[in-house]
């Protein structure tokens, strides 16, 4: 049995977008909706907490020390040092119901993102890719709410979900490009069973992706097969990461939102963060840069 240890007991509404930083050997997430950047040193249990203008998807370490985020308005370049944010792509900023969600750097250095409106109620943007030069593009149409973006070991493999849709799709990805090409079905997801949310690959190329709803993060073959299931003490968890300093440690964020007071009385660990030791070694996170 795999046992979930709590690591931050606090009630983040959406806690998303686990990020482990090998040189600070420190974990990093969002909350969407509070919304700020967080960060735990689980050496020593320290906590810092930066509020952020606006609400924040997701996030990719940068090669020169900053953040690149997805957030409401846009994408943006985040110095937390000096407290700045610095918009360098416009969503819709006009319109408060679309945002930025789930997104991260690939091994080339690139930006993967995806938008989506708070409804969820229809088809809205797209998967974009922001490169190191500044141009940005929708590479992905047809989408209601983007998840579960991750890349295979070696670089040749993106995947993606779509959290009303109920698909996990793989493509193949030319990683001097960046173009995708043969997209295809990875999985077909059991709304009953969980949403597909957060997800992460691990050294041996086997893609967790959190069930949010349900209680439980699948472990995937790259096959497509589910191998694994893990028990979480919450029913919403968002996303997950391989940390550590082996990169052996699964940390797990969590939601509140849209929890009912008997539904969070039930559960008084919703929203906070967890490990587990799977016993398989994560990838390192890539960073955004040429």
């Amino acid at each position: 049995m795999t046992e979930p240890r709590c690591v931050v007991d606090e009630r983040f509404i959406v806690g998303e977008s686990p990020r482990w930083h090998e040189d600070e050997r420190a974990l990093y997430w969002v909350d969407i909706y509070r919304p700020s950047v967080e960060r735990l040193d689980p050496a020593t249990g320290g906590r810092r907490s930066w509020p952020m203008p606006e609400r924040i998807g997701c996030f990719s370490f940068c090669r020169d020390g900053r953040l690149i985020a997805g957030m409401q308005s846009g994408i943006a370049f985040i110095d937390l040092a000096a407290g700045s944010v610095e918009r360098v792509f416009d969503l819709e900023p006009d319109n408060p119901e679309v945002r930025f969600n789930d997104g991260r750097a690939d091994p080339q250095g690139r930006f993967w993102v995806g938008g989506m409106i708070e409804t969820m109620d229809r088809e809205t943007n797209a998967l974009y890719r922001y490169d190191p030069d500044g141009s940005c593009r929708p590479v992905v149409d047809g989408l209601i709410c983007p998840n579960g973006l991750a890349f295979g070991p070696d670089g040749t493999t993106l995947y993606h979900s779509d959290s009303r849709r109920d698909f996990i799709w793989a493509w193949d990805l030319d990683p001097g490009s960046g173009d995708i090409a043969n997209r295809r079905v990875f999985a077909a997801n059991d709304p009953t069973e969980g949403r597909p949310d957060g997800a992460a690959v691990d050294a041996d190329g086997h893609y967790w992706i959190c069930c949010v709803g349900a209680w439980r993060i699948a472990r995937y073959a790259p096959d497509g097969r589910i191998d694994r299931v893990i028990g979480v003490p919450v029913q919403r968890p968002t996303a997950c990461t391989f940390g550590g300093p082996d990169l052996d440690t699964l940390y797990v964020t969590s939601a509140t939102f849209p929890l009912t007071d008997e539904a969070l009385w039930k559960q008084p660990l919703a929203g906070s963060v967890f490990t587990f030791d799977v016993g398989v070694r994560g990838l390192p996170e890539p960073r955004f840069g040429a």
